[in-house]
């Protein structure tokens, strides 16, 4: 199976679960979420994977051997899940929950939309 990127689209989205997670900073795939004025049902998990890398000024505050350990299994506010997904029209996506906090006030992290893809199969 290959995938194509096919449009980026990079926006914050609304996400929704037949059941929520047990830990909301750690989810799995959403079953649903809303994109374009519509709300697009997702069939088929095709990948999912997290990167838990730390970028910018985070990527060098920490002993080595504890950014080992956070590169692995993740630290506070650092990390993605992602995810490829097809909807029930057939399209398919790539989305992800990013781990870190918007401000004090909203601490959740949020989802994006990230690119269209094309899988050939």
């Amino acid at each position: 199976m290959d995938i194509k990127p096919v449009r980026f689209i990079s926006k914050e989205t609304e996400v929704g679960f037949d059941e929520e997670p047990t830990l909301r900073k750690k989810p799995g795939p959403p079953d649903h979420f809303t994109w374009d004025g519509r709300v697009w049902e997702i069939t088929e998990i095709l990948a999912s994977w997290q990167d838990f890398s730390r970028r910018g000024d985070k990527a060098h505050n920490m002993t080595p051997e504890n950014a080992a350990a956070a590169s692995r299994r993740g630290s506070w506010g650092v990390g993605k899940f992602y995810f490829q997904v097809v909807t029930a029209s057939g399209r398919a996506f790539e989305l992800y929950y990013d781990r870190a906090p918007k401000s004090a006030s909203d601490r959740l992290g949020c989802w994006v939309l990230y690119r269209e893809i094309k899988v050939i199969r």
